[in-house]
């Protein structure tokens, strides 16, 4: 079998990192979230357990996924993780109306 060529395996990775941010950006969970924390400018898990109506635990395994997608930025605070929006990526990812649907201030 020939070898994989360089840029073949990198489209590869590319496709499939493509893949994950998609993956990320298609639960409704995961773009009310995204809106809710553009709305703040920032914020931690606690500030959005109650106004998400979700226990951390899952709170959390959503925040991940978008923070693993690198479509969050996260700044450690004492001991809380603060979590924001990663503008430039999500410009590069969506359109402008479906942007401002889900980050309608930012």
């Amino acid at each position: 079998m020939a070898a994989v060529s360089d840029s073949t395996k990198n489209k590869k990775d590319e496709l499939e990192e493509l893949a994950l941010k998609y993956k990320a950006l298609a639960d409704p969970k995961r773009l009310e979230i995204l809106n809710k924390i553009c709305l703040k400018s920032s914020a931690c898990v606690c500030d959005l357990t109650e106004e998400m109506d979700l226990p951390q635990s899952k709170l959390s395994y959503h925040l991940k996924i978008l923070l693993n997608a690198g479509l969050l930025d996260k700044e450690a605070r004492g001991t809380w993780s603060f979590y924001s929006i990663n503008q430039r990526e999500m410009d590069r990812l969506i359109s402008n109306q479906i942007c401002n649907v889900i980050t309608p201030s930012c």
